[in-house]
């Protein structure tokens, strides 16, 4: 009986809830509960909430590439999360009745960063060493690994990064498949 009440509680922390950490006298560092443990394993992680509604498809109407914010994308590991310094560029003179920019307008004259979150990642525990540059040198578009963000208004998570999608991925291209390629 005391397997089913584990599979009750794996369940439903599998699926969100979120109970009170409960200390254990076994120490791991990877995840601080079992909840925490099962959301990882089935790869169940939250939505990420703009602070704001960042519009990707007006800027793309507008003829705005993603390595105008990105900036680097193509130099190194990470495309880099946008500072506000970057916003202001070109909204310090564009579109500033808009009630978005003037948002955007105070995180600036406040001299703080925009909270924006992290849409996508790999856990820690994968191992993964990802760097965007070769992939951009490789010409791999933006939309093969985050999905159709010109279609969207905020961006969300709409490709899922298992490994599986990318050994397809290198060897439809013809690009390094040994496991020292992504993982240290």
């Amino acid at each position: 009986m005391r397997w089913l009440a584990a599979v009750c509680v794996l369940g439903a922390t599998a699926c969100g809830a979120q109970p009170e950490p409960v200390p254990s006298s076994v120490f791991t560092p990877a995840h601080p509960t079992l909840g925490a443990a099962a959301r990882a394993f089935f790869a169940i992680r939250p939505r990420a909430e703009q602070p704001l509604a960042f519009p990707h498809k007006t800027h793309i109407e507008k003829e705005a590439q993603c390595t105008d914010c990105h900036e680097t994308v193509e130099r190194g590991p990470i495309a880099g999360i946008p500072s506000v310094k970057t916003c202001m560029i070109c909204h310090s003179q564009i579109a500033t009745d808009k009630p978005l920019i003037k948002q955007v307008t105070d995180y600036s004259n406040k001299g703080i960063e925009i909270p924006w979150q992290r849409v996508y990642g790999f856990p820690r525990e994968a191992h993964v060493r990802f760097n965007h540059a070769p992939h951009i040198r490789a010409e791999v578009a933006c939309a093969t690994c985050h999905g159709d963000v010109p279609k969207m208004t905020v961006a969300e998570h709409a490709v899922e990064h298992s490994m599986g999608f990318c050994v397809n991925c290198h060897r439809e291209k013809k690009a390094p498949n040994d496991c020292l390629t992504c993982h240290y």
